[in-house]
């Protein structure tokens, strides 16, 4: 625990030296709509860029200069505005923040139009909204890059940075044991897909009614097919933690579901990971939450604040993660605009 894999060829032997590398060799991506858009490789190079900008953030300087990344938020935000302006700022690009949180993207334009026009203005768009829908139309009718900052039905960014933490922690995290209880939200989904993608075994647990998507289980477990992994979807807390190496939880209302909370506060009681729950799983066990957290809540004050807890690790790493999908999607991108839309 607690040594973080360095990354090989990519290194620099010395701080004067150039960074030279592509840690992802396939085709990249044109988008990061869902951890599906990368491959189980690809997800590894993003991880591999993550470190080397970790550990060599003054070596990416300039490595934007000239992009620019409008942002579009339907919801509030503190750690996803911030590391993706922080992030952009620092690979040398402009940010852009337009608050969404008013009236949603496309009340007074067509998703269509909007792309159409922010194609020929910015090389990047991040959005974080409520519709799964709007990512992938944003996408589909825009010729630069979209990245997904979170919707009801995925949050990407936030689980790549997870298991990026995990990875730093734990090393090799093929067959690690993991452990989601709560809300089989966008976070569980996200992270169904990314623990699959390498090779880890997860197990979710959550009422009957709360359960996970199942196409985003069925996607998970033909993922796992390929790498190793394993998919569990259970009720039972206590069946999911028993000997886990990292238990992760989520609030149980997300934005959009606060005149649930009193319904679901009673649902998911049997839920809350306090140091009961967390005895159960392996000594050296890690707990993880996504933040912001509502301690007394899905966790108690005892195990988030415990010496455990690693929720500001992966915080800190969403925005190295960040910079590596900015520079993965933009990175390739010609200085140039499109004369034309690649929709038309």
């Amino acid at each position: 625990m607690g040594i973080r894999n360095q990354p090989l060829e990519t290194t620099p032997t010395r701080p004067d030296d150039p960074v030279k590398m592509d840690p992802v060799k396939e085709a990249r991506p044109s988008d990061l709509v869902s951890v599906r858009d990368l491959s189980t490789q690809q997800v590894k190079g993003v991880f591999d860029l993550a470190a080397l900008i970790k550990l060599r953030a003054s070596a990416f300087r300039g490595a934007l200069t000239g992009k620019q990344v409008v942002m579009f938020f339907e919801k509030p935000s503190l750690r996803t505005r911030l590391t993706f302006q922080a992030g952009t700022a620092s690979l040398g690009g402009d940010c852009f923040f337009i608050d969404q949180t008013s009236s949603r993207i496309d009340q007074r334009e067509s998703l269509s139009d909007i792309a159409h026009n922010l194609e020929r203005w910015v090389h990047g768009v991040v959005l974080r909204t409520f519709d799964h829908a709007t990512v992938e139309q944003m996408a589909a009718h825009s010729s630069i890059p979209v990245i997904n900052a979170l919707s009801d039905l995925e949050h990407p960014c936030q689980a790549l940075a997870d298991f990026f933490t995990l990875q730093e922690k734990f090393g090799n995290l093929q067959g690690l044991r993991f452990a989601y209880v709560g809300d089989g939200n966008n976070m569980a989904h996200s992270l169904l897909l990314t623990a699959a993608s390498l090779g880890s075994c997860i197990r979710v647990a959550t009422p009957k009614k709360y359960a996970p998507d199942a196409a985003i289980v069925d996607a998970a477990r033909e993922i796992a097919l390929d790498t190793g992994g394993s998919i569990q979807i259970l009720t039972d807390p206590r069946e999911a933690v028993a000997g886990a190496d990292a238990v992760y939880t989520d609030v149980w209302a997300s934005m959009g579901q606060e005149s649930e909370s009193k319904t679901r506060a009673s649902v998911f009681a049997a839920y809350q990971v306090d140091d009961t729950l967390m005895s159960l799983a392996a000594s050296h066990a890690l707990f993880m939450h996504c933040l912001p957290a509502h301690r007394g809540s899905e966790v108690t004050e005892s195990v988030i604040d415990s010496d455990r807890s690693i929720v500001f690790d992966q915080a800190e790493n969403r925005l190295h993660i960040q910079k590596a999908i900015l520079l993965l999607l933009l990175g390739g991108v010609s200085g140039r605009m499109p004369a034309r839309s690649a929709h038309a």
